[in-house]
């Protein structure tokens, strides 16, 4: 039993795509969609990531029509409050299902393979289970998922490291984070980077390496200045107080409290082309199937 569950863990890591829908028995004019699925942001400056990969997809695929939606309730309700309506993944699938979709590809724009995503795929599933509804949804690969991710994202990320940084400087990335296995995979991407520069080091908010392990890492090395970078596809509120914030637990605060002098880049991972281009693969890959 250990074994086939291990089998069917690593098929899911492995795996560029998913389909988990298939034909429901019956023929209907065959009508494509793409639905863009984001944590989603309130910040206002942070919407230029969002923009920018939903200019990217239309052109990709101007004849396909590109819906949204967004898996975090907290985003979700802050801005209904403020009368902005964001569909989650379920209200976004039920409404292309009765607009009359067929083929739904659903790229997820997080990260990591984490709980966001895998909530991800568990409402899809249950739309295969609708008589009537969409024939076939695939779902593409968020960032990372393969080692060839990894190494395009390792590239990605040093081509986009600010060009003012001197070579006894660090950069450090702020990841999410989380608890589900698939946090390693920050510890993995830091190996790669760190095998083609030294000084480059990856953290999160919510998993591990914590900042107090980069800390140390720093002062091993005797690093005085670091440029902090979010890795996440939008510069946020973890970016702009997490990691810059003023706030005593913030990263810029806790670094410079030990002597190292911090430059803050808000710049989500979602306005760099060179990453946008891993995500629109993933969901070419899928589009493929159709």
């Amino acid at each position: 039993m250990k074994k086939q569950i291990l089998t069917l863990f690593l098929i899911f890591l492995l795996f560029p795509s998913i389909a988990v829908a298939s034909g429901h028995g019956h023929h209907k004019a065959v009508k494509k969609g793409i639905l863009l699925v984001a944590f989603g942001s309130s910040i206002p400056e942070a919407q230029v990531s969002f923009e920018n990969i939903d200019k990217r997809v239309k052109k990709e695929f101007a004849n396909i029509p590109v819906q949204w939606a967004f898996t975090s309730s907290i985003i979700r309700n802050k801005l209904a409050k403020q009368g902005k309506t964001l569909d989650s993944v379920a209200v976004a699938l039920a409404k292309m299902m009765d607009q009359g979709f067929t083929h739904v590809a659903v790229q997820s724009l997080h990260t990591i393979r984490g709980e966001e995503f895998n909530d991800l795929l568990h409402t899809a599933y249950a739309f295969n289970n609708m008589a009537g509804g969409i024939e076939k949804i695939m779902i593409g690969s968020p960032l990372l998922s393969s080692h060839q991710d990894m190494e395009a994202v390792t590239d990605a990320i040093i081509e986009n490291i600010p060009a003012k940084r001197k070579k006894n400087e660090a950069v450090v990335l702020m990841g999410h984070g989380t608890p589900h296995p698939s946090n390693a995979f920050y510890a993995a991407l830091m190996f790669h980077l760190q095998r083609k520069d030294a000084n480059i080091f990856v953290g999160t908010v919510e998993g591990s390496p914590t900042i107090d392990d980069i800390a140390t890492m720093l002062k091993e090395k005797k690093i005085k200045k670091v440029h902090l970078i979010p890795f996440m596809s939008v510069a946020g509120d973890h970016a702009r107080n997490d990691m810059a914030g003023e706030e005593d637990d913030s990263w810029k605060s806790i670094l410079e409290k030990q002597g190292i002098n911090c430059e803050v880049v808000l710049k989500g991972t979602a306005e760099y082309d060179n990453m946008i281009d891993i995500w629109v693969g993933h969901l070419k890959d899928v589009m493929a199937h159709f």
